[in-house]
């Protein structure tokens, strides 16, 4: 008979998946209710017949089953994707198609005014919007499937090319009751001695500019968590009473039990940029690269 697995399914386990909070899935991204979202994901659970979470009061997990179906899931809805995309371009053959990629978190600040710019001069054009970890952002964009990106500059990648965007400073993030929050600034040394969380393999160029800071520093931290992504990061900081290093956007997204205190000194920064394979001759990537300036400058003003 084969499973019965539909498409919403995937796209609900995806979603959790990737929040690493059945909450945040359902309140933030999928706009349905958390009851209604556990049980879609029971359902999966059980027509898959294996579980694909573990839920405890650090929220939920993976398990090893979990991380080898989200592989396909995710390449079953890029496929459905693809396939979407390829019916619009024959039935619409003469409306281009522009595809787009952002760092999970970005999108909000940086997608609204990308389309404007991009309608202003071609309002009918097919823009396709898809966000993700910066490796796999990079990848996306070697194999051709998406035009542009706003992501990480990932090392080893010669036939990328980036215009960085915007430096954004690192901040400290700690419970909103932690005894450092009620400093206006910390410095490296007051975070010694306490529960550490930083970022895994996810976030590889991070990882490396927080791992870079801490080792300038001449204090000796270490890590006691990894973050896959930034609601498993404030989970963990959250839940264990830890503190973390992460860039100022994810300030946009903190719950009212996590707060965030500016670096003291020589703060770090980390490059937010636009990626394009060298060899795209797209008019519309053109057209998108010779107004980043303005981009960039539009989307200050809203910040400020």
């Amino acid at each position: 008979m084969g499973l019965k697995v539909e498409l919403r399914h995937l796209r609900y386990f995806v979603a959790v998946a990737e929040a690493g909070s059945l909450s945040v899935a359902a309140e933030q991204i999928l706009h349905t209710s958390q009851p209604s979202l556990s049980r879609q994901i029971r359902d999966l659970e059980e027509e898959v017949g294996a579980q694909l979470f573990t839920r405890n009061a650090r929220g939920i997990k993976l398990t090893p089953a979990g991380r080898a179906f989200l592989d396909h899931a995710r390449s079953a809805l890029s496929q459905v994707e693809a396939a979407a995309g390829a019916a619009r371009r024959l039935a619409h053959p003469d409306k281009p198609c522009f595809a787009m990629g952002f760092l999970t978190g970005h999108e909000w600040t940086w997608m609204p005014e990308a389309l404007r710019i991009l309608h202003d001069e071609l309002p009918n054009i097919d823009v396709m919007i898809s966000s993700q970890y910066s490796p796999l952002l990079a990848k996306a964009l070697l194999n051709g499937k998406i035009d542009a990106a706003f992501l990480r500059r990932e090392k080893g990648m010669p036939e990328l090319a980036y215009r960085v965007l915007v430096k954004e400073p690192l901040a400290v993030i700690l419970p909103s009751d932690h005894r450092l929050a009620a400093l206006k600034a910390i410095s490296p040394r007051d975070l010694v001695g306490e529960t550490f969380v930083t970022v895994s393999d996810t976030a590889p160029v991070l990882r490396v500019v927080i791992d870079n800071y801490l080792k300038r520093s001449g204090t000796n931290i270490r890590p006691a968590y990894e973050a896959d992504h930034l609601a498993m990061g404030m989970s963990l900081i959250a839940s264990t009473r830890g503190v973390g290093l992460l860039p100022a956007y994810a300030q946009n997204f903190l719950p009212s039990s996590v707060t965030s205190r500016p670096l003291k000194g020589d703060t770090p920064t980390i490059e937010l940029v636009l990626g394009y394979k060298k060899s795209n001759r797209s008019p519309i990537l053109k057209l998108l690269l010779s107004r980043l300036d303005e981009l960039v400058a539009r989307v200050s003003k809203k910040a400020h």
